[in-house]
């Protein structure tokens, strides 16, 4: 009947509605039945759960293939395998994709294609954040080389779109080959621990060239890319979870990169008891760790942080959370994993939030305690040197308002690169126990003083003294304030009120007109 001229007002209704349930229906209920025996949602209750009731508005749902190959011509299902639309979350716009799964695999193709490449114009000519939900087998294989073009379609508007609009990719199946770029390209990955797997070959693939045996868990998993890879910014126990994730992270972020993040009632995170634990919050033993985490809960509103890759490079904390109600992006060392030291990892997850922040609007408070870089052949080989300068390079470049506070140790290159007062920052402040130097004392007293402590009879005694000496002349905050480049020393319990204060200022930034903005990274 799908060729049959359909006459008179009545039967054109009716052939409306036909159509439309169809389209509604997608896969076969075998199909629906396998993907819930999964543990998976269908693309449409993907998209009920996800956005504001009632708010989908759905594109493209009547188009279909036009491949009239390989028994294909007989099987022309309605939407093609992917739900393209817009709806609300919170009462914000944006656009969504969801991936069916139940149709062809969730196969890539021709029109399927299409349909996510209107998708993104429209997100991005009408500046709303653009959310993928990703349950796709890859390239259709009947459809050749015209299924391939659309990945790099959509791909090349990933990039048009970068720095415009956030981009959200929410993994809920597998992504192989090049299905797996597009969500790369994206500002945040969010995938589902045993349900989502990403890899550029898979292990068949991989068993087949070189012989090598390894699952999809090990290979490409949820925990795999959230820990190890840095490719994922979200581990999610389930499906629900994930979406509750992009909800609070939209929360923060503005719709596109000429708008404002929301702004929420001001809300006080601090009580008395909160205030006065800040005052010792900082060991008095250099090398003893604690939890850099448990600061910041207690200078941002609610104590809320909202933790992006939270398990990978565990030494840098990276996250949203608010001050006196406005969003802020957050970067601070945790002195709890490797003493907070910078390495490849960490390096790369700050300089690439820093970058996103920027892009956005956002401004950004650093927590400095960094003994420096990881020392050693593995990183060093690694590229320590180009991948560590990306941090740098990301503040230099950034021209939202920065606040950088320095809450112990701040040795070396270290200090340089985490949003030191020389790379631009707006606002330096330090509390009373911070140590800026090029080491700590106690191995600047061995450096420099190696000779006389060998002949010294009570080298202990005189280390300690030479120590003091050091400490007072040059590892505490005031040589640095005296010379400027901190703004000035806090008391710890008024970190909160100072950063406000300083935010509040310079609210009306104005990013520097030089005829372009964002330069080459270091890659």
């Amino acid at each position: 009947m799908d060729t049959e001229v359909v006459t008179g007002t009545a039967g054109k209704r009716d052939e409306l509605v036909r159509r439309s349930e169809q389209a509604r229906r997608a896969g076969s209920p075998q199909a629906i039945a396998r993907q819930h025996a999964k543990g998976k949602l269908t693309a449409r209750e993907r998209i009920d759960l996800l956005l504001d009731d009632g708010s989908f508005v759905e594109i493209g749902q009547l188009a279909r293939h036009r491949c009239h190959e390989f028994g294909m011509e007989n099987n022309r299902p309605y939407g093609d395998g992917v739900v393209t639309g817009h709806g609300t979350i919170d009462g914000r716009t944006v656009c969504v994709f969801a991936q069916d799964f139940t149709v062809f695999g969730g196969t890539l193709g021709e029109v399927y294609g299409e349909k996510i490449v209107k998708l993104m114009d429209l997100a991005g000519s009408i500046g709303c954040p653009l959310i993928g939900l990703n349950d796709s087998g890859g390239a259709r294989i009947q459809e050749g080389v015209a299924s391939l073009a659309q990945y790099a379609e959509i791909f090349r508007r990933n990039v048009a779109l970068s720095g415009v609009v956030p981009q959200i990719s929410v993994q809920l199946g597998p992504c192989a080959g090049g299905a797996a770029y597009s969500p790369a390209a994206t500002d945040f990955v969010i995938m589902v621990d045993g349900l989502s797997h990403m890899f550029v070959t898979g292990p068949e693939v991989i068993k087949s060239i070189t012989g090598e045996d390894t699952d999809p868990e090990v290979l490409g998993g949820a925990r795999t890319h959230n820990e190890i890879t840095g490719n994922a910014h979200y581990l999610a126990t389930d499906e629900e979870d994930a979406f509750d994730y992009v909800r609070i992270l939209l929360g923060h972020l503005p719709s596109n990169n000429h708008a404002d993040p929301p702004v929420y009632a001001p809300s006080r995170a601090e009580t008395p008891a909160e205030r006065e634990w800040l005052e010792t919050a900082v060991p008095d033993a250099d090398n003893r760790p604690y939890d850099m985490l448990a600061i910041i809960q207690r200078v941002v509103d609610d104590g809320e942080l909202l933790e992006i890759a939270p398990i990978h490079a565990r030494n840098i904390i990276c996250g949203f959370a608010r001050l006196d109600g406005t969003s802020v992006g957050v970067v601070a060392n945790q002195p709890l994993h490797a003493g907070g030291a910078l390495d490849i990892a960490a390096s790369e997850k700050a300089a690439r939030f820093i970058r996103f922040c920027d892009a956005f609007g956002i401004p950004v408070v650093t927590f400095v305690d960094v003994p420096g870089f990881t020392p050693g052949a593995e990183q060093e080989h690694g590229g320590i040197i180009r991948r560590g300068a990306k941090l740098g390079y990301a503040y230099a470049e950034a021209g939202v308002p920065m606040v950088t506070v320095v809450v112990r140790k701040a040795y070396g290159g270290g200090y340089g690169v985490m949003g030191s007062k020389h790379l631009g920052i707006d606002v330096n402040l330090a509390w009373p126990t911070a140590q800026i130097a090029v080491m700590g004392a106690s191995a600047a007293a061995e450096v420099m003083h190696r000779k006389q402590l060998l002949a010294s009879d009570d080298p202990a005694t005189l280390k300690k003294q030479l120590v003091a000496t050091y400490e007072e002349t040059l590892c505490n905050p005031y040589v640095a304030a005296d010379r400027g480049y901190v703004d000035a020393v806090i008391e710890p319990s008024r970190t909160r009120e100072e950063i406000v204060r300083r935010l509040g200022v310079l609210r009306t930034k104005r990013r520097p007109t030089t005829g372009k903005w964002h330069g080459n990274i270091p890659l």
